[in-house]
């Protein structure tokens, strides 16, 4: 057996085996509400204990480890919110409140990872139970986590050219009330099936955008499409169907879509670059536990689109969320 490499870091090994403790002490720190205490301005552990009701200790604890992690400032003894936490978890008014979604990492999708060494021997998804109060923990979370995508969207993608949006086979309607807000002369359809359409338009009757949406129920594999529109958003969708569903949804988009038009397809790819990007592959990790859904390698999706009359033209990179790749109708 080969010597270690003279030199060789073992510090990116141990920084992902004990990930898991960086992870429970964020969900501790956010259900105590230590982000939000620290809305007030910094605290020393002391103060932080007795803002929170936290055990001294404790609080030291979840402080110091959060600042190590970067994610609160620590100067003089006292710690603060970082930027991103102040936005995120501090319960602000503008940003997305983080919290709800890691209260579903903590509640439901940890469990399933302490399974994971069986799916991975079986590529099978652990058991869902979402019994009692874990469909509104599992639904708030997931939901959340699609509001921040949406944000990250309009805050990366310019929908001012757009006149007429089509948010097809989606379960969230943050994306359409994201794009309707950035594009305040554009209308918007919203068309998927399922139970959640109604939640859907909710979310976008809430963000004041109601009037400029129609709200059709259709199944996207097979059901009639809404026709015409300049700009066609699948978010979250490729994942949930198989290949040859998402064949025939590709193809549902650019049949709705005029010629010119642009698609925006937002999901989670697993890529052929030299290092894949982790979140995405982590994110393949998750589908298959919970539920056994899947991550597509880029390529594959790419070719879908081909396929299906559409010439992708650039991938990007949502910060905290998927990617998008952006084709034209040929």
């Amino acid at each position: 057996m080969p010597l270690p490499s003279p030199g060789a870091d073992p510090s990116g090994i141990l920084g992902v085996a004990t990930g898991y403790m960086a992870a429970k002490q964020l969900f501790a720190a956010s259900e105590a509400g230590v982000f939000a205490a620290l809305a007030a301005g910094p605290a020393t552990a002391p103060e932080l204990a007795s803002r929170t009701g936290l055990p001294e200790r404790t609080a030291r604890i979840l402080g110091d480890a959060l600042s190590g992690l970067g994610l609160l400032a620590r100067e003089d003894g006292r710690y603060a919110n970082t930027s991103a936490t102040a936005a995120y978890l501090a319960g602000g008014e503008h940003g997305v409140d983080l919290r709800p979604f890691l209260a579903f990492l903590d509640a439901i999708s940890y469990g399933h990872w302490l399974g994971f060494a069986g799916t991975a021997r079986t590529a099978r998804p652990q058991p869902l139970d979402l019994a009692g109060d874990r469909m509104r923990t599992f639904m708030s979370g997931v939901m959340t986590y699609n509001a921040l995508h949406a944000r990250m969207l309009a805050e990366t993608f310019d929908f001012t050219p757009y006149r007429r949006i089509l948010d097809f086979g989606g379960l969230s309607g943050s994306f359409l009330a994201e794009a309707l807000a950035a594009a305040p002369d554009a209308r918007g359809t919203f068309a998927s099936a399922g139970e959640l359409v109604d939640a859907a338009r909710k979310v976008i009757d809430d963000a004041g955008a109601g009037d400029r949406v129609e709200v059709v129920r259709t199944d996207p594999v097979t059901g009639d499409v809404p026709e015409p529109h300049d700009l066609v958003l699948l978010e979250h969708v490729v994942h949930r169907f198989d290949a040859e569903q998402n064949r025939a949804i590709i193809g549902q988009a650019r049949r709705a879509a005029s010629d010119g038009a642009t698609l925006v397809l937002l999901d989670f790819f697993l890529d052929a670059d030299p290092q894949q990007r982790a979140i995405d592959a982590l994110h393949a990790g998750e589908y298959l536990v919970i539920d056994g859904t899947v991550v597509y390698p880029e390529d594959e999706v790419r070719g879908w689109l081909r396929e299906a009359g559409w010439e992708p033209a650039e991938t990007r990179e949502l910060p905290g969320s998927p990617r998008i790749i952006i084709a034209e109708a040929r």
